[in-house]
């Protein structure tokens, strides 16, 4: 089975919703998590947006960044720069893409606007998360 780990800043948005899509569409075939370089914990419009989906994220766990996750993954995602830029170097074999996506957290304006961003930035990892699935499926994943 591959271990799929999803990395961005505070573990409280865009890996949250990554970690809940694979689990949606991967089911028992792979491992999944996700973590912080530190634990903001879950935020609940993040929450919300998977809600409108079908998508319940809550029983996941905003966490920090350990070695142990490090170990444990075959695959690192960072899905935004700060993580991409401060990610300790995964071990020899692991493989690690980079999903530059925008903080919906950051976005300023109606609350409208807001849930707008986060809507936007939830399809766009729905989109990634289901190309990657079909990445491993066909075997398609690079070193």
């Amino acid at each position: 089975m591959m271990n799929v780990l999803f990395v961005c800043t505070g573990n409280a948005c865009r890996s949250q919703m990554a970690e809940g899509f694979l689990r949606q569409l991967a089911g028992d075939r792979l491992g999944v998590d996700s973590a912080g370089l530190e634990a903001h914990g879950q935020n609940p419009r993040a929450i919300g947006v998977m809600d409108d989906l079908g998508v319940d994220i809550r029983g996941q766990q905003s966490t920090t960044l350990t070695d142990a996750h490090l170990d444990w993954a075959d695959l690192v995602v960072t899905v935004c720069g700060d993580a991409d830029e401060s990610c300790p170097i995964v071990p020899p074999g692991t493989l690690k893409r980079h999903w530059g996506l925008p903080d919906p957290a950051r976005v300023r304006g109606s609350e409208e606007q807001i849930m707008t961003a986060f809507r936007a930035v939830r399809d766009d990892i729905r989109q990634r998360v289901e190309a990657l699935v079909g990445d491993i499926d066909g075997g398609n994943l690079e070193r």
